[in-house]
């Protein structure tokens, strides 16, 4: 697959969700389970956190993880959500950054940023903005953001270099590059990583976690560091993988715990 074919599908996939999630409020995340229901989007949210927002926005919520549970936001910080679909993180953001801070969202599908729009109003946070644009070219200034996050979109880039270099010149010297992404520990069979990945990331072109540090690195990245909050199991994905025909039992042993989620963090030195 191109970068541009990746690009695409990711768009087509994410503006059907937005819309279904608008029309009827559904959506339909990994092996066409509902999102929110399957081992990848469950309880990634707490009550305290969701009752802020409007259900559309928790709705929309694709990701794999919760960035804003875990990075470290300050009153007045200007964060960057890459990837910020139906607008969750941006908008959870924007109430730790405070009126002095301001959280931007960045999308590329049309559909996805009327529906973070739409909950921003109905939420009533003023410190938002979200964008159009892409990962690999983010329509914002050199050194203009203090914190990075995305929810498992990172592994939907077709080029991961790019985009993390993009990370990197956004960034403020000092600043911190906070993502949750799906990573492959260890080697699995391309056919099976393939299976595996459309089921764990929809669309998903997950890195080996010794390679998503090596990139953050080659970009300028300092105190990169990798840690898994969910790994995934064989029986997690046993439905989607029987429904496309696989043999579940013979890949068990190349498969288990070889697929997670993790919070993946990384610094912009002060001096680059």
């Amino acid at each position: 697959m191109t970068a541009n074919s990746i690009q695409d599908e990711v768009k087509a996939k994410y503006g059907q969700a937005a819309l279904r999630i608008a029309t009827d409020g559904g959506g339909s995340c990994c092996g066409g389970a509902p999102c929110g229901s399957d081992a990848i989007t469950a309880n990634l949210y707490d009550d305290t956190q969701t009752a802020q927002l409007p259900a559309a926005a928790v709705q929309a919520s694709l990701g794999c993880g919760n960035p804003t549970a875990l990075a470290q936001l300050h009153p007045g910080d200007v964060v960057l959500d890459l990837g910020s679909g139906g607008g969750i993180d941006v908008l959870l953001s924007a109430r730790r950054v405070g009126p002095t801070g301001k959280a931007y969202g960045l999308d590329m599908t049309d559909e996805m940023l009327a529906l973070a729009r739409k909950n921003q109003a109905s939420s009533g946070i003023n410190n938002v903005e979200f964008l159009k644009g892409e990962l690999e070219a983010i329509p914002l200034p050199d050194n203009s953001v203090d914190v990075i996050i995305s929810n498992c979109v990172i592994n939907l880039s077709g080029d991961k270099d790019r985009a993390l270099r993009e990370a990197f010149r956004v960034l403020k010297p000092g600043g911190r590059f906070a993502v949750s992404d799906v990573v492959v520990r260890g080697q699995v069979p391309a056919a099976i990583r393939r299976s595996m990945e459309l089921w764990v990331g929809c669309i998903a072109g997950a890195l080996e976690e010794n390679e998503f540090k090596a990139k953050l690195s080659a970009a300028g990245f300092a105190d990169v560091s990798i840690d898994p909050t969910r790994v995934y199991n064989i029986e997690d994905a046993r439905e989607f993988l029987s429904a496309a025909s696989i043999d579940v039992a013979a890949i068990a042993p190349q498969v288990e715990g070889k697929f997670a989620s993790a919070f993946v963090r990384a610094r912009k030195p002060l001096q680059s």
